[in-house]
This record gives structure tokens, sequence and C-alpha cells, in this order.
């Protein structure tokens, strides 16, 4: 090989490199946003059950949602 095919191969082999580093620091970000994700919908469905039992007819009032009798 030539030095300017060997400089070629070198420059692919770093530039390959830093892609394949690219590749797993992406990768981690989507694994990291995903479980997220996930723990948001975890959270949206509690939210959504609580207001489901809060409308059902007789659902248990809290004091601290009833008006005080001076209203």
């Amino acid at each position: 090989m030539t030095s300017d095919t060997d400089q070629r191969l070198t420059e692919l082999e770093i530039k390959a490199s830093f892609a394949d580093d690219l590749l797993e620091q992406l990768n981690a970000v989507i694994v990291r946003q995903q479980q997220q994700i996930d723990a948001l919908q975890r959270e949206l469905l509690g939210l959504r059950q609580q207001i489901r039992d809060s409308e059902r007819p007789g659902a248990m009032v809290s004091a601290g949602d009833e008006r005080p009798p001076h209203y």
C-alpha cells in the first residue's frame, strides 16, 4: 500500500471508531428516554385511575374536599 492509501485507511478507521462511539452514546440516550416514557405512562395510568375512582358515585370524599359550613 502506498502512503496515501495508508493515510486514507487510517482516517476511515478513525471515522468509523467515532461513528461507533456516537452510536453507543445515542443508544444509551434512547434507552434512558424509553425508561422515562415507561415511567410517565405508568404515572398517567395511575392518575387516570384516580380520576375514575373519584368520579364514581358514592366515592369517598375527604374532609379536605368538602366545603366548609360557612359557604
